[in-house]
């Protein structure tokens, strides 16, 4: 590996440096490692690195191609802009988190075996749980807590399913699975797709982001689901069960995104529905599918980034997340209500921004599929992004009903942050070129047809109309939506139950018992077995011992050492010998 240097390895050793920096030495030490890392994986070559042998296993520490640098080039693009959003945070912890974080799912990135992928996979999701705890307060430490369960059961059912599917195959490298699918392969996708938010394990994520820190949310947002995506685009392209769990996600999201109130929990249910595109895409399994779904992933870190910044900034100034309590923010932030246009313009696939140029490929591929009811199906979802992201949202957010609320700017570097991602969410829309050449197949795809530019439009205009009449309709409501979650909650609630009453009574009945007979049996027979040694055992013993000893002192005596006394004893012995055996013969 001289000549490849893990961008990873730069993440999480770099790390350990930044509790030890501050002012701006840390601040320039926070910028220099993504940077060195974009540089890294931009000048790469492709190729297998870190080959060894673990367990009677081959390892490959790192595979690159053109999927695998895809994908880390917008993670490290996107642990710049994030670095840059969180460089007014004081505390190294979640600058330290954040660096870990981002290290292990590029780990997962260049994983060219199951056991390194799987080591990484847990790296994220510790890493990441930091992000919720470190927000502090009741809601945010019981959210993390979820969120730190359900992904280490994910991580159990994947390392069962690796296990198992090392054992059929006998290999544990990291790639598409071919042929039939065994247990092994259905828990590795099981594993996979709790990473991705698929419902019905999707509730983690809206459960957890919104309790995350403001600027621990920009980065949950970017990696753990996308990280997801390319495993899924790398083990299970053309996955026919994908199609249709990821259509179902695309509505899923949209669907309770109308239900809520808290403005980080919409964007969240956004995430499950755009990701469902993704999805979808590596199930359908063609090449235009598998670039839809991954130009998507790239495109979709950038803008949801720029709308969890958005949100996070008001959050930061004003202290309020939920669109009943916010307004009128548009007068005392006008920058802040720009930039996050630009990200809702991006999500909604607005022509000549990033989303236009990357979803519709998704949909183009479900097209040239002959999935009708899939392109259906997904036109309808982007029309409900724009109506929730797009429109109603910074609507109430930014708009609407003025709160009174004093707010300001958020301090520059989020500002920048979010100018940043503002960039290349138009500069991927007018230009998308530089980033179709950077997907792992050929694209022959133009999405600036003037069908596609006016069937767009007509969507979105007819979107926006209806969110004009039906605005009353809209209005956010203080309420909390039930989602699936609702199983585990309920469930661990009967958990403690069980524990704390049936298996507790249980307990407490088998030690009186124990204590009321059972100990006192045991008692009494110890002292008389105690009482048999000490007057039985020990007498007999003893008294053998003493006839030894009384024996031995005889013969003492009658060794006197003179020789006239033992030629009579054997004189002695002859004649009680012949004796014996005159007897014994008669």
């Amino acid at each position: 590996m001289t000549d490849f240097v893990h961008p990873a390895l730069l993440f999480i050793l770099g790390a350990l440096p930044i509790p030890f920096l501050n002012g701006s030495i840390r601040k320039a030490y926070l910028l220099l490692i993504p940077i060195l890392a974009i540089l890294t994986v931009l000048t790469m070559q492709s190729g297998s690195y870190g080959a060894a042998s673990f367990i009677g296993q081959e390892i490959l520490i790192a595979k690159v191609d053109k999927l695998s640098i895809v994908f880390a080039t917008v993670f490290t693009i996107m642990a710049l802009i994030g670095t840059v959003y969180a460089l007014h945070l004081t505390r190294p912890g979640q600058h330290v988190a954040a660096f870990v974080y981002v290290g292990s799912a590029l780990g997962v990135v260049f994983a060219g075996d199951y056991l390194t992928l799987y080591l990484f996979w847990e790296g994220m999701a510790f890493a990441s749980a930091y992000l919720v705890f470190a927000q502090g307060g009741r809601q945010a430490i019981a959210a993390g807590f979820r969120y730190l369960i359900v992904h280490i059961t994910g991580g159990v059912v994947l390392l069962g399913g690796v296990i198992l599917y090392g054992l059929s195959t006998g290999s544990l490298l990291f790639g598409p699975i071919a042929g039939e699918m065994g247990v092994g392969a259905y828990l590795i996708l099981a594993g996979f797709m709790l990473n991705a938010a698929v419902p019905p394990l999707n509730a983690w994520l809206t459960d957890a982001y919104p309790e995350a820190t403001v600027t621990g949310a920009v980065f949950m947002s970017a990696f753990t689901t996308k990280t997801a995506v390319y495993v899924l685009a790398r083990a299970f392209p053309g996955t026919e069960l994908l199609v249709w769990l990821g259509t179902a996600m695309a509505l899923y999201g949209v669907v309770y995104a109308v239900l809520e109130n808290d403005c980080r929990r919409l964007l969240a249910y956004h995430i499950v529905s755009q990701v469902g595109y993704m999805v979808a895409g590596v199930g359908i399994g063609t090449e235009m599918a598998v670039n839809g779904a991954t130009s998507h992933a790239f495109a979709h870190i950038l803008y949801k980034a720029l709308l969890f910044m958005g949100a996070g900034a008001v959050i930061y100034v004003t202290g309020r997340r939920k669109l009943t309590e916010l307004g009128g923010l548009y007068k005392t932030m006008p920058v802040t209500v720009a930039l996050y246009m630009v990200g809702a313009f991006a999500i909604s696939a607005f022509p000549f921004f990033s989303g236009f140029v990357t979803k519709s490929m998704v949909v183009a591929a479900a097209g040239q599929d002959h999935r009708a009811v899939m392109v259906l199906a997904l036109t309808m979802a982007s029309a409900g992004t724009f109506l929730h992201t797009g429109l109603k949202l910074p609507y109430y957010m930014f708009f609407g009903t003025d709160r009174g609320l004093e707010a300001r700017e958020p301090p520059r570097n989020m500002l920048v942050a979010m100018g940043m991602a503002a960039v290349l969410c138009i500069a991927i829309g007018v230009f998308p070129q530089p980033l179709y050449d950077l997907l792992p197949y050929p694209v022959d795809y133009e999405p600036y047809t003037g069908v596609h530019v006016t069937e767009s439009l007509g969507v979105l205009m007819f979107t926006a109309l209806g969110f004009v009449i039906f605005l009353r309709a809209l209005d956010p409501e203080n309420t909390i939506s039930i989602d699936t979650d609702w199983f585990y909650r309920k469930g661990a609630r009967v958990f403690m139950w069980i524990a704390g009453k049936p298996l507790a009574r249980y307990e407490k009945a088998v030690s009186d018992v124990s204590e009321t007979a059972v100990l006192p049996f045991l008692h009494g027979a110890a002292r008389m077995g105690l009482r048999i040694d000490v007057t039985g055992v020990d007498a007999i013993v003893n008294g053998v011992a003493r006839s030894i000893l009384r024996g031995g002192g005889g013969l003492r005596r009658l060794q006197t050492g003179v020789v006239t006394h033992y030629a009579l004893a054997m004189i002695a012995g002859v004649i009680a010998a012949a004796v014996v055996f005159a007897v014994v013969w008669r």
